[in-house]
């Protein structure tokens, strides 16, 4: 399988990091270092890797599980270990037993995050890694005391692996970048609508590309009726579309969104829509502050595609009225989620909008 395959992305140069904007990419180039390298027969005895973001902890898992032996060499020398499962000790013993009819074992370690609190005695080990043996410790959601032996040994002696969960912001740029790996465009208003309708969850992410990228042709470059179409996302009737609408002063599309919000909830829950639309405000009343404008989209982490959006809104909602819609929606999240008010969510987003609106 090629590294395309694992990851989504082509073959990159990863031997110069990405200038600091660009830097949330780091996981991504690492983790094609890590799995180009093995490719081409530097395996490392242990790898170490952690971090809050799983999505490339288990696809480098995934790679040297699938790779590093063959068929015939797996069935006796790679082994599934679970860290609620094992002690530290146990591990090692495995570790350090000798491959049969093979160069190399292979001992994956799931959930390794559950040996957190002996964690430290596996020092003796990072110190002095069994040469014959591809140790992978996944250590999800958390990341080892750097200031700890066992981090300085692992640093010397393994290829340690750090992955940083994504911001919102963040992840229309990575969806972009997959999928550019794959030989598929995307547009920015149809990223944005990703980013919105499936969240930070880059495994889940992942999924609803691959889909698109079963079902399209390469070359294409998706748009938000190919999302609608092949992922469920209405493109008309969306948090984004309401906050563009509200945006412009377009009460009737604005209410009309909403009226589907309110006959749809499961797919449009309150607390969210209330949570974007302050995030909208919030970023708008920022934007009012800059100085130089042209700096909005560094300035409010947003696709460049979309500062126009602010431009718009600015101009209907001056920054005393921004204010006063900020305060607006504080109150309409507290009450939608069932204090001092046990109003619907029909009630709920038509005070919302009147008032912002008034």
């Amino acid at each position: 399988m090629g590294t395309s395959g694992v990851f989504g992305f082509k073959n990159l140069e990863c031997s110069v990091r990405f200038k600091t904007e660009y830097a949330y990419f780091w996981p991504m180039e690492e983790a094609v270092k890590i799995v180009n390298d093995i490719k081409a027969g530097k395996i490392a005895p242990l790898y170490f890797l952690m971090g809050e973001e799983p999505y490339y902890i288990d696809r480098i898992s995934d790679y040297i599980e699938d790779n590093v032996l063959s068929e015939d060499e797996k069935g006796f020398n790679q082994t599934v270990l679970y860290g609620r499962d094992v002690s530290i000790e146990d591990i090692v013993s495995s570790a350090k037993r000798y491959p049969m009819m093979a160069e190399r074992q292979v001992l994956i370690v799931k959930e390794a995050q559950d040996l957190a609190k002996t964690i430290e005695r596996f020092d003796s080990y990072a110190e002095n890694p069994t040469p014959t043996t591809v140790m992978v410790m996944c250590y999800k959601y958390k990341t080892i005391d750097k200031r700890k032996s066992v981090y300085k040994n692992l640093k010397k002696n393994a290829v340690v692996f750090e992955s940083s969960k994504l911001k919102d912001y963040q992840i229309p740029s990575w969806i972009e970048r997959v999928l550019k790996g794959k030989g598929y465009g995307i547009e920015p208003k149809a990223s944005a609508m990703l980013s919105e309708f499936l969240g930070t969850d880059l495994g889940k992410i992942s999924n609803e590309l691959d889909k698109l990228a079963i079902i399209l042709p390469k070359g294409t470059t998706i748009n938000t009726k190919h999302i609608e179409d092949n992922i469920g996302f209405s493109k008309d009737f969306n948090v984004f579309e309401l906050r563009k609408a509200i945006g412009e002063g377009n009460k009737l599309k604005a209410f009309q969104i909403a009226r589907y919000f309110a006959d749809n909830p499961r797919d449009n829950p309150m607390v969210v829509t209330t949570s974007l639309v302050f995030q909208f405000f919030s970023q708008l009343l920022q934007y009012h502050g800059l100085k130089d404008k042209k700096t909005a989209a560094t300035a409010l982490k947003i696709n460049p595609y979309f500062v126009k959006d602010y431009e718009a809104a600015a101009r209907n909602y001056p920054m005393r009225k921004v204010s006063n819609i900020v305060n607006v929606l504080r109150e309409v999240d507290v009450k939608s989620k069932g204090v001092g008010a046990s109003l619907g969510t029909d009630d709920l987003l038509k005070e919302m909008l009147v008032r912002i609106f008034d």
